[in-house]
């Protein structure tokens, strides 16, 4: 295999490009008086599987694709489906509650049907990053929709005694589920960073701040440094929470490798608004703990599991933990100016270039087994859109864009 220059940002563009096309156009639903959204299941070669469903999470994240790629190549296409993206999710995903229903389901007669009207906090979390970059990108209505579920989330979710945001309610929001979990907590921090980017309001920078505070320093302080993913409702750790289901999709058991990396990344975007040493050592300290671990040196990649006791729990390959772990590696290697860390990123990159990417028809296939074999041929089911690895590409784009100037 030819050598490849995975800092090159000619190499990085492109390859946001590639990854893209797999989607676009074909995965734009025209229907619906422009409000069908975005078609959301893949097979490998591209093929739709499901021409029905809509998941908040995908629906958001498309947003967030045709935004972050108008802001970097300037096509007036991107910003069309920014806007295409954004009508789906205020006149389908919202509700009267003033929340966004979670899994919709379109009928033959081309008709609505709500499937999940659960109120998540990682769905508003997205809402409000699609939002911000296409905010961004220069669509001004969405600055009211940030302060809208600001607001929302203010008035239900937070909880100032504990620094933290409950994770889910129902429909109406008259009740709140018992679960607390970090994950929810995590995408906020990230959303209100680039709230904060778009906007430049102090309070959104502020809340991120104190979310890293709780997960990053109060709460890992309890389990040994890393962030632990679930917790009771008095956010005491739930060390045995889908113990029994330690591959569950949304919940798994055990410490995610990809999220002790994703928040080392998010530390070292606060690093740049906020330089605060902690941030920095912080976020050496969970990706190098975790990569001692994490890092398969049989196979080559990151697991996506490992138990309290360091044994790894789950030894499947993610792409996304692979994506924010490359990412969070060149953030590391310009915050500390250690050359280790580009060494990281080379041989993230590299595993991921050889195993992951998809050269034939684009894009990265979603998980493949320890010895890197892939399980189905569903490339991208809902929720995956790859706006992590696409994202991670942006962050890299952005050190190396910054170092050369």
């Amino acid at each position: 295999m030819h050598t490849v220059d995975f800092k090159s940002p000619d190499f990085l563009k492109q390859h946001i490009k590639d990854t893209l096309a797999f989607y676009h156009p074909h995965c734009v639903d025209n229907s619906a008086n422009g409000c069908g959204g975005f078609y959301q299941f893949f097979k490998d070669d591209g093929q739709i599987y499901d021409k029905e469903t809509r998941h908040l999470v995908s629906s958001t994240r498309f947003v967030f694709n045709y935004a972050m790629a108008y802001l970097h190549f300037k096509e007036p296409e991107y910003l069309r489906l920014t806007h295409h993206g954004l009508a789906h999710l205020e006149r389908v995903h919202k509700q009267k509650s003033g929340g966004y229903a979670w899994l919709l389901k379109k009928t033959n007669e081309g008709k609505v049907t709500i499937l999940d009207d659960t109120n998540h906090c990682y769905g508003l979390a997205f809402v409000l990053l699609a939002n911000a970059v296409a905010l961004k990108a220069g669509i001004s209505e969405c600055e009211n929709t940030i302060s809208q579920v600001w607001n929302l989330l203010e008035t239900h979710y937070f909880d100032a005694k504990n620094n933290a945001y409950l994770d889910e309610y129902t429909a109406d929001f008259s009740q709140a589920d018992t679960y607390r979990g970090q994950n929810a907590n995590m995408h906020l921090c990230e959303a209100l960073l680039m709230c904060f980017e778009a906007t430049n309001q102090h309070h959104y920078l502020d809340r991120a701040l104190l979310l890293a505070q709780t997960f990053t320093l109060k709460l890992a302080a309890k389990s040994q440094q890393f962030v632990w993913e679930h917790y009771h409702q008095d956010w005491q750790l739930d060390l045995d929470y889908n113990k029994d289901d330690p591959r569950h999709l949304f919940r798994p058991w055990g410490f995610q490798p990809g999220h002790q990396t994703e928040w080392a990344k998010l530390l070292l975007i606060l690093n740049r608004h906020v330089e605060l040493p902690w941030l920095v050592e912080r976020a050496k300290t969970l990706f190098d703990d975790t990569l001692a671990i994490a890092w398969d040196n049989e196979h080559g990649g990151i697991f996506y599991g490992f138990a309290p006791d360091k044994q790894i729990c789950d030894s499947d390959k993610y792409f996304w933990v692979q994506a924010e772990s490359l990412a969070a590696a060149a953030l590391l290697a310009d915050a500390t100016h250690d050359d280790t860390y580009w060494l990281w990123y080379e041989k993230i990159w590299q595993y991921s270039w050889q195993h992951m990417v998809d050269h034939q028809y684009g894009a990265w296939f979603r998980i493949l087994s320890a010895n890197n074999q892939a399980y189905s041929d569903e490339k991208s089911p809902a929720g995956k859109t790859d706006y992590h690895t696409m994202g991670a590409c942006y962050e890299v784009l952005k050190v190396i864009t910054l170092r050369n100037t």
